[in-house]
This record gives structure tokens, sequence and C-alpha cells, in this order.
């Protein structure tokens, strides 16, 4: 499927170019950037925050017993705790380790450090978090079904096989997070951890972190239910490719004009 797929997505980014910044310039913006990219990266699983509640709890000003929405707020912290993991992945990246070779190797513990906090708080075990998951999962909102837990070992060793031959990082950076949430290998945090695989794969491509944003929530899982049911990798690449453009209304008014002209005739 992802052989099928590799030569619509080089073929969407034919021709771009990147302009080089320094691993301190990257760490800057991706440190700036991180409220933003808590707040829309956890708004589109579903979970009421704000930039305040980012903030506070990112400079531990928080109690999890005594939070109004604990939720909410063990949410934002877990992703704090797992985007400092996968700060540290990518400056391995940016210093020269093997992307891919990163990846494999610190995924889980980003998966791990999402639900940290709810496990200091009781909620779930240590044990809830151990491996993929053990049973099947529902997406809600998708027609697509992930594999079955019993194809869940070979299935992601053949994507990270896939990612390793691959030599386009913005190619790694669209089929990685496909291929992640299609094989849907944890219970939950699937999501975020597909997005910040895409930004470690883009990150050794020299492209900055970028956000996919809770307004656009409609139109990306759009494009990732099109790969998943029909096999059409397309929009989801267009998309991941205006996104990292800043031409996502663009993208927007040209869907929508295509989808009028349909209707029309």
């Amino acid at each position: 499927m992802c052989a099928r797929m590799r030569d619509e997505v080089a073929k969407i980014f034919a021709n771009r170019t990147v302009v080089p910044i320094t691993t301190e310039q990257y760490l800057k913006q991706l440190d700036e950037t991180y409220p933003r990219d808590s707040y829309n990266s956890l708004s589109i699983e579903g979970y009421q925050v704000t930039e305040g509640l980012i903030r506070r709890v990112a400079q531990g000003q928080w109690n999890p017993s005594s939070e109004p929405d604990a939720r909410n707020a063990l949410a934002a912290r877990g992703y704090f705790e797992a985007f400092q993991k996968v700060r540290l992945s990518i400056l391995d990246i940016r210093n020269g380790q093997d992307s891919v070779d990163v990846l494999a190797r610190d995924f889980k513990s980003w998966h791990v450090a999402l639900f940290q906090p709810a496990v200091d708080a009781g909620i779930i075990t240590h044990a809830d978090l151990a491996g993929y998951r053990n049973g099947l999962v529902v997406i809600n909102t998708s027609r697509h079904c992930p594999p079955p837990k019993e194809a869940l070992m070979d299935t992601m060793d053949r994507m990270f096989d896939i990612l390793r031959k691959e030599k386009s990082p913005e190619v790694r950076a669209v089929l990685g997070h496909f291929a992640f949430v299609y094989i849907h290998p944890f219970i939950a945090g699937n999501g975020r951890v597909a997005r910040f695989l895409m930004n470690a794969m883009l990150a050794s491509g020299g492209y900055p972190w970028k956000t996919i944003e809770v307004k656009d929530r409609q139109l990306y899982f759009a494009a990732l239910e099109d790969a998943s049911v029909n096999g059409d990798i397309r929009a989801f690449a267009k998309f991941v490719r205006a996104t990292i453009d800043g031409t996502i209304d663009r993208l927007k008014l040209d869907r929508s004009a295509k989808e009028t002209q349909r209707l029309t005739h």
C-alpha cells in the first residue's frame, strides 16, 4: 500500500525547497510554538483546554486533586511531558542520528509520557501502557478498521522498514503519519503520537515544527479517511504540504470550488 502511495506523495512535494535553520533557531521556534501546538493537538482529540491551562501545567503550577476539570489538566500535563521527550528525540536527529532509528527507539516513551500524569493520579496503571493495545480499537467517525492485535508487531516493524528505505523526509512525514494512524497501535494517543512522528520526520529534512490546527480538523480527518478507506493518499499529502506552506485556506477554497462544480454538474 505504501509503495503504491509513495510516488503520489513525492509528486505533490516536487520542487519544494527548505530554508535551513540552525538547531538553536529550531529549538527556539519549537519552544515558542509549544502552547499553540498543545492547544490545537489536544483540541483535535476533543479535550477542552485553554492556553492559560497549558502554560500553567507546563510551569508546574497545578494540583490534579484540586483541578476543576482533572481530565483536561492531566491531558495538558501529559502533552507537555511528551513534548519534552519529542524535543530530545529531534535534538538527536538534528545532531546527526538516524531519524527512523531515533523514532523506533523513542515513540513508545512519548506515548507513555502522554498518560504518565494519569498514572501518577491513580487513574490508570503502568500496566495499561505496556506495549501495544491488546484488543480491537474503534476510530470514531471513521469507517477504517485498524489491524487486529495479532498483527501489530509485524505491521509496526514493517512501517519502520518502509521509513528506513525512504530518502525523502516529506514522504517519510506523510507516510509515517498515515501508516501510524492506519495501524493504530495504542488504545489512545495515536493521533498525538502520529503528529509528533510527522514533525520529527520533517525536522530530519530541515523543516521547522508544523502545527495542525483544530480549525482544520474536518479537512484533516477527511484526508486521512480517504487514504485509509479508499487508498488515496493525495488529499492527505496535499493537506500536509498546505500545512507546511501556510496555504490551508487556499486548499479549502479549492476543495470547496471543486465540490460546488461537482454538485452543479
